[in-house]
């Protein structure tokens, strides 16, 4: 079973739920921006949440398939056609051989997520099929899809059901503008008072600098730094500290003028001092934000945080009761 690549798309990628355990060797987690719509869209074809699906960004691929098979497209709203007819998203659908699928111009959000039943077989690399294009890892040869590439997919484990639909109410799908809570980090001390209340309090873009590995934001106040004597081991400019390890979401600002959320495929430590850290709950958003989006950040507790983290695992428990 299998699919043919006619036309790769922008930086298409094999990426499933990423290789946990591996982060304090330097190999970043990985896996899908948007974890939530890749669980979703494996759930409506009949896969397990972790299958390897692939995640297309800002321009979806055209596809032909070499076997029948049962898809779902999910994440950014981005028209779905198959053989030219425009079909529904968060929706499985059954495709034939010979059939071609492709895609309209992206309308919202940035990433959207191709589920086939029975997943993308290619070979798991340190447990896991996801593509870390920057050390050549995992995916399909360990870079993004080109043209003719010949894509295996699995045999299913079960029976996919067709036209099964996640209702719409459970569609976390992507705004106009964004609030990312964030959680104040170890060197939050570094910056004065003054800058401490402005980075919540100024209005900020993201930057067309914006990838798997991290988001770059522009339009707020520069940060303000606590007089210090360099530190042994550390840079002269304020933002840097003695190398760090840095966590998923943590904000690093270079200089202290554009915050950086370190995403996915981060580097697992450096020398600049974080602010603080993006909420677990609220990293999915981020892979479906488009460069000029609006954004402010907001100060939660720890409290607050395991609290949204709690929200989020019962919206999945929602959705794998809709769609099982």
């Amino acid at each position: 079973m299998g699919a043919r690549i006619v036309k790769p798309g922008l930086a298409t990628t094999v990426q499933d739920l990423g290789r946990p355990g591996y982060f304090h060797l330097g190999i970043p987690l990985g896996g899908a921006m948007d974890r939530l719509a890749l669980r979703a869209a494996n759930l409506l074809v009949g896969n397990p949440e972790d299958a390897a699906g692939l995640e297309a960004v800002f321009v979806g691929p055209e596809i032909q398939f070499t076997s029948d098979t049962v898809i779902a497209v999910t994440g950014g709203d981005m028209p779905i056609k198959i053989d030219g007819e425009e079909q529904p998203g968060w929706t499985s659908i059954a495709v034939r051989a010979g059939q071609t699928l492709s895609f309209g111009f992206l309308k919202t959000g940035a990433r959207i997520y191709i589920a086939f039943a029975g997943g993308i077989d290619v070979p798991l690399a340190l447990g896991s099929r996801s593509t870390y294009v920057i050390g050549a890892l995992g995916g399909l040869n360990g870079r993004a899809l080109r043209a003719d590439d010949e894509l295996p997919i699995g045999s299913p484990a079960v029976a996919a059901h067709v036209h099964r639909s996640l209702p719409e109410p459970l569609r976390r799908g992507p705004g106009r503008s964004a609030t990312l809570r964030v959680l104040p980090g170890l060197y939050w001390h570094r910056i004065n008072e003054a800058s401490q209340a402005s980075f919540f309090e100024d209005d900020w873009k993201v930057a067309p600098e914006a990838d798997r590995m991290g988001y770059r934001f522009r339009g707020g106040r520069p940060l303000g730094f606590v007089e210090r004597e360099q530190p042994f081991g550390a840079g002269s400019d304020p933002s840097n500290i003695v190398d760090s390890c840095y966590p998923y979401g943590s904000i690093q600002v270079p200089g202290g003028t554009e915050p950086i959320i370190l995403h996915r495929d981060a580097v697992s430590g450096g020398g600049y001092f974080m602010i603080g850290t993006v909420i677990s709950a609220d990293m999915d958003l981020i892979g479906q934000m488009q460069p000029n989006t609006p954004t402010r950040f907001v100060k939660v507790t720890m409290e607050e945080a395991l609290a949204a983290r709690r929200e989020r695992a019962g919206l999945l428990e929602q959705i794998r009761s809709a769609l099982n």
